[in-house]
């Protein structure tokens, strides 16, 4: 599917003003959400949170000292190709939108116009799921979808409802410890099976995301995905301690052996952060709070602006 830049023949969705959650620091780097979860903070006093952000900086400086490597950072990263948004939902609990409705729609509109990837989350209740659909459709936009690790016959369900208007499909195999949906529904620990099971149901690529362990590695040498995403849930969730530039610079060369393509989230906030992952073997990078936090205090334009940033 062609996701470079089409004029829309919808005109702008409107962004209704909220109490939102996010505090609007200068520089989202997880300090100023310590705690606030519900909300747009993480785990464990958002350590991976904050250790995401800063380690593409640490990176940066180490590659750039690198004279092997250090001719990487001025090859050019076309943010149609190599950029998207995270796939995002929890807007009222999350966010701090009054209508779960209202966030989806303007979220991809922006992705749309400025030609990046839509990534389509799900969680609890379906009408999360539903509402991403509906905004693809509404955009006439595919898009990546990913599933939280519930049972089969309700992933089932879901597949069937998402297959229409889906590039790919993934499952966010470390969402079963996601700490916002715990005592809600019923998540499971994906086997190598279940996921080949998957695969085989949707007949579509397979990404699995929240690679972010030796077991994670284990289970892509498994399955062989087509695209495995390194991701700690943008320290939403409880893993081992660490960030995902570091996991990247470590295990790159071993995912890009078994999968098709690599994909990275957390912590980017910069065209040069983007650079970096580029630089370690990623084929796209997904990006959440920045943009939504630009959404929320800016709106439309705030939010392509943000987007733009990273050109």
């Amino acid at each position: 599917m062609n996701e470079k830049n089409e004029t829309l023949s919808l005109g702008r969705p409107e962004v209704p003003k909220g109490r939102f959650k996010c505090n609007f620091c200068k520089e989202c780097l997880g300090g100023g959400c310590i705690g606030e979860l519900p909300g747009m903070g993480g785990v464990e006093k958002s350590s991976n949170f904050i250790k995401n952000c800063h380690d593409w900086k640490k990176l940066y400086k180490k590659i750039a000292a690198d004279p092997n490597k250090n001719g990487l950072l001025h090859l050019h990263c076309d943010i149609h190709e190599k950029l998207g948004i995270a796939p995002v939902t929890g807007a009222v609990q999350n966010i701090g939108f009054e209508n779960e409705k209202d966030f989806y729609l303007p979220y991809f509109w922006c992705a749309a116009e400025t030609g990046i990837s839509i990534c389509v989350g799900d969680g609890y209740p379906d009408e999360k799921l539903e509402l991403g659909i509906q905004a693809c459709k509404t955009l006439g936009k595919k898009a990546y979808f990913f599933f939280k690790p519930y049972p089969d016959e309700i992933l089932e369900k879901r597949i069937a409802m998402a297959k229409p208007y889906a590039i790919a499909m993934g499952m966010d195999i470390d969402a079963y410890n996601i700490v916002t949906m715990r005592n809600q529904v019923n998540l499971e620990q994906k086997t190598a099976g279940q996921l080949e099971w998957f695969r085989k149901k949707s007949g579509l690529p397979l990404i699995i995301k929240g690679v972010f362990s030796e077991k994670d590695l284990q289970l892509c040498d498994q399955v062989h995905p087509d695209i495995a995403v390194v991701s700690n849930h943008g320290g939403r969730v409880d893993t081992v301690a660490g960030s995902t530039a570091e996991f990247l610079y470590e295990h790159a060369a071993r995912l890009k052996e078994i999968c098709t393509e690599l994909w990275v989230d957390g912590g980017i906030r910069t065209a040069n952060d983007l650079k970096i992952a580029c630089c370690l073997g990623a084929s796209k990078v997904l990006v959440g709070r920045p943009f939504i936090s630009s959404l929320c205090q800016n709106g439309i334009d705030g939010m392509l602006e943000k987007i733009r940033s990273f050109e």
